[in-house]
Parts: C-alpha cells; structure tokens; sequence
C-alpha cells in the first residue's frame, strides 16, 4: 500500500460512441450500477438526450474521438464536470466498405483506420494523463481502460481490410498499453464481440451486405448478441471485480472463434 492510496468516491466511466448500440446499453449498464457516465458522442446533441434520460448525475458530450482538440477538451471536460475518471470504454466506431478490394478507396479505408485505431490512441493517451494523478485503491489500481475489438481482429472476413486492420490494431495496442501502466496502477484490456444485435446490423441485413441466418447459423450459440450482453462483458473489466486482469482480450462471441469445425457439425438451432 503506497502513501497515495485513498478510497473511492463514486466511479466515473467515460464512453465513446455512447449514444447508439453496445455503447448505449454500456451506458445503461454503468448508470444502473451506480457509476456516473459521461456520454461520448460525435453526435453530441443525442449523446446529451441520452444523458438526461440516465438524469442528472450523468453528462453528454459532442466528440469526435480522431479530433486530437475535441478528446483534449472532452475528458478535461468529465474531470471538470465529474471530478475524476476511473474508467474509459473506447467503442467508437464506423462500419467499413462493402466493396471488393479493387472497388474499394484509401480514403474510406483511412477513415476506418482513423476512428477505431486513432480515436482509440487519443481517447487513452488524453485519459492517461488524468488517471495517473489519481489515487490507487485497495488493490493498487488507479484506472481501468477498455478497447472494443472484434472477430475480426483475429479471423479473416473477405473484403473487410480497413476494419480488419484496425480491429487487430486495436488488441496490439491494447497489450503494449497494459504492459506499459500496469505498475503505474492503469489497467487496459478489450473485449472481441461476434455480431451484435443492433440497429446497424439490421440495416446491413437489410441491405444485403450481410446474411443474417448464415450468421446464426456459423455461431455455435446459433444467434447474435444483445448489446446488453456485450455491455456486461465491458463493465466486467472496468470494474473493480477485475483488478488482477490486464492485457486481456475477452471473447464475446458465442463461440464463434473457437470453432474448428464446418458449421454443418453444429447441428439444428435450437429455438427456445
């Protein structure tokens, strides 16, 4: 126990890309537990509605994450508003080209890059300079970061290059990151979710560009995710009940990665 050891007041998490999906039902999630949230959202005049729906405690903040200026100004913005940060959820996110490759432009392909990977970097590096001032509870901790990864950052998805790339960047990151704070009392992992159940999804299957039963029926749990699920994952390692877990990649996936099989051996969905 070191001299700057202090307890806790209540948890401060910030989230980026707040106001829709797996960042909303985060936010819920935190709320409902008892954190304070600050809302991190491109779309700033929805990420502050969703605040007021949480009330009063919580905060709504416009932000681009790959703004260097606009992250600075939004996390000195929750140390203002909420006292201190113990906790950073970098979920901002953009989908990637529906393409083949030779169809596909560089400049999509570096503003795919640019949100996941850049957006990542910056909201960390502006969270670690605040997080190493704060003091360290009982178990040494002083803050806990939490990257989105993806099936993607470890299996091949034809035509997915830029987000692909960013994805597998975002858990490389995530290791050096962990290895570099841990003994500054600054925990960092990521969580890989499979495909989630939200509003995106649906209008990609809509549109074709993805086969939404061919999904299921590759996953061995045989559906998609709620956003609540991968929402339960995150909190996990933000929280205090993974004090001693650092560098880690948690797969949310319904079984998705490990499977080594055609998924004909799956057999039949089961529909309750």
């Amino acid at each position: 126990m070191t001299s700057n050891t202090t307890p806790l007041s209540k948890h401060v998490v910030a989230i980026t890309g707040a106001a829709d999906g797996i960042g909303w039902a985060t936010a819920q999630l935190f709320a409902a537990r008892g954190w304070q949230v600050a809302l991190l959202d491109i779309d700033g005049r929805l990420a502050n509605e969703r605040a007021n729906t949480l009330g009063h405690h919580h905060i709504g903040l416009s932000c681009d994450v790959t703004d260097e200026g606009q992250v600075l100004n939004a996390i000195a913005q929750v140390i203002a508003q909420l006292g201190r940060l113990d906790a950073l959820v970098n979920n901002a996110g953009i989908g990637d080209q529906t393409t083949p490759t030779l169809l596909q432009t560089v400049e999509a392909f570096d503003r795919v890059l640019s949100v996941h990977l850049r957006g990542a970097f910056l909201m960390t590096q502006a969270a670690l300079a605040h997080m190493q001032t704060q003091g360290r509870d009982a178990k040494g901790n002083r803050g806990s970061i939490v990257n989105i990864g993806s099936i993607a950052s470890t299996g091949g998805i034809p035509g997915r290059n830029a987000y692909s790339a960013a994805k597998a960047g975002v858990l490389g990151m995530t290791r050096a990151l962990a290895t570099e704070w841990a003994r500054k009392g600054i925990r960092v992992n990521a969580v890989a979710p499979g495909y989630v159940a939200t509003a995106l999804v649906a209008e990609l299957a809509e549109k074709g560009a993805i086969n939404a039963p061919a999904i299921m029926q590759r996953t061995p749990m045989g559906r998609m995710a709620e956003p609540s699920e991968i929402a339960e994952s995150i909190f996990f390692l933000a929280s205090p009940a993974s004090s001693y877990v650092t560098g880690a990649t948690l797969a949310v996936d319904g079984g998705w990665s490990v499977l080594g099989a055609p998924d004909i051996a799956l057999g039949d969905i089961e529909h309750a």
